[in-house]
């Protein structure tokens, strides 16, 4: 039987029993099933049953799109793709060794995701003929009766059936006990994979402590699909994954949007400054909303407002008046925030500006990953608008992200935008935590108030060119405010050509100063000089990371650099570039971070892109990085 290709370790008999276990070093699996199929919960429950065991692991959830899609059909299809080792990985997995599908629009949609021998769990209730035609199957095949699936370990359960029997005893309605028919497959998975239950009952009875019936169903089918593995004689091989090797420390599992949360809460902390959250609703970045409004205790504020340009303004108003001002939002959010993005930069305060980035144009790809607002963040104001671009690499890394974003915010009064998208967001992987008196310092300075003789200038600088942040109010610190150009020092209306001339440099200069404030870069992996340079940014860095590390095994030169700092760079990357024959860059976009690359430094950087609403894997950038070796 093959399951997956990693290496097979040992197998050994379990006592008592004529069931054999095998020691994997990797696995990738996927569930897929109907919207209602539950397969977010199924895949989230396996993920923090992995993480509790010191197994490292990636996740690549996959959302449809539409908010209801008809029932059965492949547009309606919601996937959870979990990759566990007992090595360190990057990815979620390029293939899956496992694919769970609740009915036939699942399997159609994730066949091509399934590595060959791979297996297929099935729920043959799903494959009845109203099914097999709401997925577009011809009239009388069923890819469960054919040879179609020749290729693959197929495991046919009536997941539905045995649901209903195991729940016979509970007075509830069958489409109710039909919900827990996704436990069921869970218990089996948690049989398979010789897992212990405790931590998902637990979980159910914190979320259903209060509604003893569905706590009662989702903990007797996820019972029911373990015993179902254990007492059937078909199934003789069970499997499992040893801890991965990871730096001590206490470690959880954290989400992207959840990290950048705790990242922007951190910050306000250190920092001293009460934060204020003002924002719309919108996928992927409505999650950061919804966690931040859990921690009033921490003195966060959180504004649900009526549109996007309420948002944004209701954030510049808290900067203004002294706390941290923050709005999240995607890519059609920020093109409507534009303006208000240039009256921060106008005013010269700290603000926050979160884009976890989705697909475009327009709405697009509303729940599908890309990268395409690069430009967007870069020149997406009208007039010379510039603004320090951060990026986030991974789902933990957006903790530290969003507590740099904050840094340079306050020290060089500047908005900042601080880019994700819905790969990170909505991914998960171990997070090692830092405590708290590890975190940098924020030191945070306002102005301090004025006798009557003395006349304030709101725009006079110090050694960073960031003027001085005075909160309303203060004596003697009375300024105007607006979006019109500013005089130089005094902050007056001024429509004098030289001094706008003046302004526009400065502001500029301002935000190139910012490199002289941050680190160098670092090579991710890989010698200091070489034939190819992968130069990454955003959430391609586990793609890229794996496929460098894999060749750089075989004794090939080639390198990994990942940036986070878009704007400004860092101050030696230029010298890093030309350290290698050939520059490539990897994008889920149509080559925005190449352009740039090529404007600033002047190399034939050559891109490679895809634009699927799904990351890039690892085999198709080795072949690519190999075209250039």
């Amino acid at each position: 039987m093959q399951q997956i290709a990693a290496c097979l370790l040992h197998i050994s008999y379990l006592s008592g029993m004529n069931t054999k276990e095998e020691i994997l070093q990797d696995v990738v699996i996927k569930f897929a099933g109907d919207s209602g199929d539950g397969m977010q919960l199924t895949g989230s429950q396996f993920t923090n049953n992995t993480a509790l065991l010191g197994i490292d692991l990636a996740t690549f959830p996959d959302f449809p799109a539409e908010i209801r899609a008809p029932i059965g059909t492949i547009p309606g299809v919601s996937g959870y793709q979990l990759r566990f080792s007992s090595d360190r990985v990057y990815t979620p997995g390029d293939a899956c060794d496992v694919l769970v599908v609740m009915n036939a629009a699942a399997l159609k949609s994730n066949l091509k995701a399934i590595k060959p021998g791979g297996k297929i769990i099935a729920n043959v209730d799903g494959f009845d003929a109203r099914n097999l035609r709401l997925a577009n199957y011809p009239e009388g095949e069923n890819p469960l009766e054919n040879d179609s699936l020749g290729n693959y370990e197929v495991i046919k359960m009536d997941v539905t059936k045995m649901t209903r029997e195991a729940l016979k005893d509970i007075t509830m309605g069958v489409k109710e006990k039909d919900r827990a028919k996704n436990m069921f497959v869970l218990g089996f998975l948690y049989w398979m994979y010789n897992r212990d239950m405790e931590n998902t009952i637990a979980f159910f009875k914190e979320k259903f402590g209060k509604k003893p019936e569905i706590f009662e169903s989702n903990t007797k089918a996820l019972q029911a699909g373990f015993n179902y593995g254990d007492t059937t004689e078909t199934f003789t091989t069970r499997y499992k994954v040893e801890k991965a090797k990871m730096e001590s420390g206490t470690y959880r599992s954290i989400m992207g949007n959840q990290a950048l949360a705790y990242g922007l809460i951190a910050a306000s902390q250190k920092s001293k400054l009460q934060m204020f959250l003002g924002s719309y609703p919108i996928t992927p970045a409505s999650d950061i909303l919804h966690e931040l409004s859990k921690y009033k205790n921490f003195g966060i504020k959180t504004f649900q407002a009526e549109d996007e340009i309420a948002a944004i303004t209701s954030a510049i108003g808290a900067s203004y008046g002294g706390s941290l001002g923050v709005t999240t939002s995607s890519g059609p959010g920020i093109a409507l925030k534009g303006e208000a993005m240039g009256l921060a930069v106008m005013l010269e305060i700290p603000l926050i500006i979160v884009n976890i980035q989705r697909g475009g144009p327009s709405t697009g790809l509303p729940t599908k990953t890309e990268q395409s607002d690069l430009m967007q963040a870069y020149y997406g104001r009208n007039g010379e608008c510039p603004m320090p671009v951060i990026s986030a690499s991974t789902p933990s890394d957006c903790f530290e992200a969003a507590y740099e974003a904050v840094r340079i915010a306050t020290q060089h009064m500047t908005p900042v935008m601080l880019l994700s998208d819905g790969y990170i967001a909505n991914g998960a992987e171990p997070w090692k935590f830092p405590k708290a008196d590890d975190l940098p310092e924020i030191k945070v300075s306002f102005a301090e108030s004025l006798a009557s003789e003395e006349k304030f200038m709101p725009y006079k600088r110090d050694e960073k060119l960031a003027r001085p942040w005075a909160i309303p109010g203060t004596p003697g610190l009375e300024h105007r405010v607006g979006g019109i150009e500013k005089q130089d020092g005094t902050g007056n209306i001024s429509y004098d050509p030289d001094n706008h001339q003046h302004m526009v440099d400065t502001r500029q200069a301002k935000v190139d100063m910012i490199a002289n404030y941050i680190p160098e870069q670092k090579l991710d992996s890989g010698a200091d000089k070489g034939k190819v340079l992968v130069l990454g940014w955003g959430s391609t860095y586990g793609a890229i990371k794996s496929a460098c590390t894999d060749l750089q095994k075989e004794g090939k030169s080639v390198s990994h650099a990942h940036l986070r700092y878009i704007r400004p760079f860092p101050k030696n990357l230029g010298d890093i570039i030309k350290n290698f024959d050939t520059v490539i860059v990897p994008e889920i976009n149509n080559g925005q971070l190449v352009k740039i690359i090529r404007d600033v430094y002047f190399v034939d950087a050559k891109p490679y892109n895809k634009i699927k609403g799904v990351p890039i894997t690892k085999g198709e950038l080795t072949d690519e990085i190999n075209k250039y070796l």
